[in-house]
């Protein structure tokens, strides 16, 4: 969980600078499963039941709008206030 938290934090931090590998790993450890693109598409799919999907490109780095929405959609600000204690 300390690199989780570690990766939270930068995300957090300084959401300009997220690479996709971070995002991926963040939203697989909340329940989401990837699904790659079909026909070129650059645009990967996470889905998980109950929640809307969350659809990222894959580029370096992942563009800020998709960054701040993963943060609010996950919460990960009071999720890192939380977990950081423990």
């Amino acid at each position: 969980m300390g690199v989780l938290l570690k990766v939270v934090q930068r995300i957090i931090n300084n959401p300009k600078a997220v690479s996709f590998n971070d995002v991926k790993r963040l939203l697989e450890f909340f329940g989401y499963e990837c699904f790659q693109p079909k026909r070129g598409s650059s645009h990967y799919i996470f889905r998980k039941v109950g929640v809307p999907h969350v659809c990222v490109p894959k580029k370096k780095p992942v563009n800020v709008h998709y960054v701040k929405e993963i943060i609010r959609l996950l919460d990960l600000r009071s999720w890192y206030e939380e977990n950081k204690r423990h």
